[in-house]
């Protein structure tokens, strides 16, 4: 039986009056299984396991640092104050209904603004959506692994498959250790000026100036190797500097007859925190091999050291808001 989203097997066995499997109480003799936890496969300790049934577990919008006159932000061509915002979903579409979550009635929905610039140039602002949660390691680790079920769409306001006007999404972690922060991740490139691509790139930013890294601009703040997912220059065949394709990443992934119907998809990365290298990825059924792989590392920052952040983003790729719905994270290490 379930009680309290675990499935409960109590084991049977005869009892002193020979009559044969009589249910036992005896604790000890009741196995637990975690139905939520059972479709993750995590690493020996669970930092934390976000079932959005239970509200946002502390996820929240990413924001520019207001560390300016009248508590403004710093200028900048990246304009974070106009992301789309996150919000608890059950997923409802005119025609389909509602859809709830994989397991349960509610995900977190990352969205888009109805804007987009051409790929090649830099994000505009609206046109990204990117959710956050603030963490901290309490013992060393030799791994760190994500893992998430996921789903996408465009927002169902027009006629026709609006799986192109998905540009991109991914998932990426933010962490500063006694001596370096880096930030590891993968990003599918789903739509290129509205050309499907589907195929995964990790973050490996190609070496240039910081400034090169910015677009170019002289008022920008920006460092090279860390928040590649709105810096570093695209190219229009959907490389960017930020980002290179993975060998054998080319993957169409599961997307239904019509912008109304969502399937869960599962991702999962896994990278070495001691080398500071890739170990692997993978998407539904396919497991990718990324050893070797090294991971760009910057100089630590102040006051941050331990920090340990999980992100996910989704891009639009038109004038069409786009939807990416999460219905579980685990963060786990070894």
């Amino acid at each position: 039986m379930m009680e309290g989203g675990c499935l409960i097997v109590r084991v049977r066995s005869a009892s002193p009056d020979g009559c044969p499997f009589t249910l036992m109480p005896d604790p000890a003799h009741t196995i637990v299984h975690d139905a939520n936890l059972a479709k993750f496969q995590p690493l020996r300790h669970i930092l934390c396991h976000d079932d959005f049934d239970h509200g946002l577990n502390g996820w929240m919008d990413l924001k520019p640092n207001h560390t300016q006159a009248d508590y403004r932000p710093l200028k900048s061509i990246i304009d974070k104050t106009r992301w789309g915002p996150g919000m608890l979903s059950t997923a409802s579409f005119g025609y389909a209904g509602t859809h709830g979550s994989m397991n349960g009635i509610y995900s977190y929905k990352l969205t888009t603004r109805p804007v987009a610039a051409r790929y090649e140039e830099p994000p505009v602002a609206g046109s990204l959506g990117v959710a956050v949660k603030r963490l901290s390691f309490h013992r060393p680790a030799s791994r760190w692994q994500m893992e998430m079920w996921y789903a996408y769409t465009p927002e169902q306001d027009r006629l026709g498959l609006g799986e192109k006007d998905i540009r991109a999404f991914g998932m990426f972690f933010d962490v500063q250790d006694d001596t370096t922060r880096y930030q590891p991740g993968i990003r599918y490139v789903n739509s290129v000026n509205g050309e499907l691509r589907q195929q995964w790139q990790v973050v490996k930013p190609k070496p240039m100036s910081d400034r090169e890294w910015g677009y170019g601009s002289e008022v920008e703040w920006a460092k090279w190797g860390l928040d590649s997912v709105w810096y570093g220059p695209r190219h229009p065949d959907g490389r960017a500097d930020a980002y290179e394709f993975i060998d054998g990443g080319r993957q169409q992934l599961c997307y239904n007859e019509t912008d109304d119907k969502i399937n869960w998809l599962y991702l999962r990365l896994l990278f070495d925190a001691e080398k500071h290298e890739y170990i692997e990825m993978q998407s539904g059924d396919r497991v990718i091999d990324l050893s070797g792989i090294k991971i760009a590392c910057c100089d630590p920052y102040a006051r941050i050291r331990g920090l340990v952040n999980p992100l996910i983003w989704v891009e639009g790729d038109s004038d069409r808001s786009v939807f990416f719905y999460v219905d579980s994270v685990v963060i786990s290490q070894d």
